[in-house]
């Protein structure tokens, strides 16, 4: 059976969004977040990437390259409710849907030719129902593979379609540059760009050994996506709508900093969860047992995000509004809830840049070594 793989992409959906809401915004440079000097860039316009400015920008640098650039705080609220409008609008109409993050989606239509005659006349009309039911601009790329479908819709933007038949996806991809392959980040473009391979056909050319002794297992990634080689299936659609910890004490307890120490832990541990699974939460809770088995729940919702100190200082706040009895506590825990796609940096509109690279840093170290390998002074001791 030959595959069919569209990949859809919103345009700038953040900015679409906010002239969605604001039609006054429309056809001006848009910055979204980066509010204050201190602040960074979450996403912004065509028309304010035309004098340099980019996602992950400190908002000084992007005023100064774009100082008549309209800033905007965002609302990922908004955001998320758009974006899970588009997701109806595809479910209801595709058999296989796989959310890969809060703007994208892959559609599996293979099989799908004993009911359609014509795959792109099919996604097109797909594409037409998404724009007349959300008023959001979106483009495809259609292959056979989620790599070139997903190449293929950058090629198509602006709010584009582009197609790619089978057996061309070496021809289509070799004349990229090798930053249009996914998986190809800033380090890994400079350290292919200094060995002299700008265009995706040089790495087509390079034998699969070569790159594996470059670049480890991701070099071998790389090769078979430059070479249209993508055997990965789209997962149905599924989100975790939360995620939990909790900790029984040996010993029940009254001791507030040892009571505040474990929520650091804890907070520290699920933020990174939520970060590496590209989710942000919208509501947290804090549970609390006494030792006379008496439960009690505390929830609020919050602004959308995954950032550390954002979550610590809410469930503070909850344990200091509501730990009042002094009655010695068997059992404490946290919960996020209202789960949504959705990545740390959106939420990050006043954060310094210092304090982003802080977050990523760490994570990376977690990453490799494990999700204990660095961690808040308070909470070593306090479990895992």
């Amino acid at each position: 059976m030959d595959r069919r793989i569209v990949h859809m992409d919103l345009d700038t959906f953040f900015v679409s969004v906010e002239r969605l809401m604001d039609s006054s915004l429309i056809g001006k440079p848009i910055i979204i977040g980066g509010t204050s000097d201190r602040g960074v860039v979450a996403s912004c316009s065509y028309e304010a990437r035309k004098y340099g400015v980019h996602s992950a920008m400190p908002a000084k640098i992007a005023k100064q390259l774009c100082p008549h650039a309209v800033f905007v705080r965002g609302d990922m609220d908004n955001y998320s409710k758009y974006s899970n409008m588009v997701t109806e609008v595809i479910q209801d109409r595709a058999p296989v849907v796989e959310k890969a993050s809060i703007d994208e989606h892959y559609i599996d239509i293979s099989g799908m030719d004993r009911y359609i005659k014509n795959s792109m006349l099919w996604t097109h009309e797909l594409r037409g129902m998404v724009m007349k039911e959300t008023g959001l601009p979106i483009s495809f790329g259609l292959s056979i593979n989620k790599t070139v479908s997903k190449v293929a819709t950058g090629e198509a933007k602006p709010n584009g379609e582009k197609q790619v038949d089978e057996g061309i996806e070496k021809l289509f991809l070799a004349p990229l540059s090798i930053k249009k392959i996914p998986g190809i980040g800033g380090k890994t473009f400079t350290l292919l760009r200094n060995m002299g391979v700008d265009r995706v056909e040089t790495i087509q050319q390079m034998p699969l050994l070569v790159m594996q002794k470059v670049l480890g297992e991701n070099g071998q990634s790389i090769w078979y996506k430059a070479n249209g080689i993508d055997n990965n299936p789209v997962v149905p659609y599924s989100e975790q709508k939360s995620m939990s910890t909790e900790t029984t004490f040996d010993r029940d307890t009254t001791d507030v900093e040892t009571l505040k120490n474990m929520l650091v832990a804890m907070i520290d541990r699920l933020a990174f969860d939520l970060r590496k699974s590209k989710r942000v939460t919208g509501c947290i809770t804090l549970k609390l047992k006494y030792s006379d088995f008496q439960t009690h729940t505390f929830q609020r919702r919050i602004g959308y995000t995954a950032s550390d100190h954002v979550l610590l200082n809410h469930i503070l706040e909850l344990f200091k509004l509501n730990y009042t009895r002094r009655v010695l506590i068997r059992l404490i825990g946290i919960k996020f809830s209202n789960i949504v796609s959705g990545f740390t940096q959106i939420n990050l509109f006043e954060d310094t840049e210092i304090l982003m690279n802080l977050y990523q840093a760490m994570d990376k170290i977690r990453l490799r070594f494990g999700n204990y390998a660095i961690m808040k002074a308070v909470g070593i001791g306090t479990g895992r």
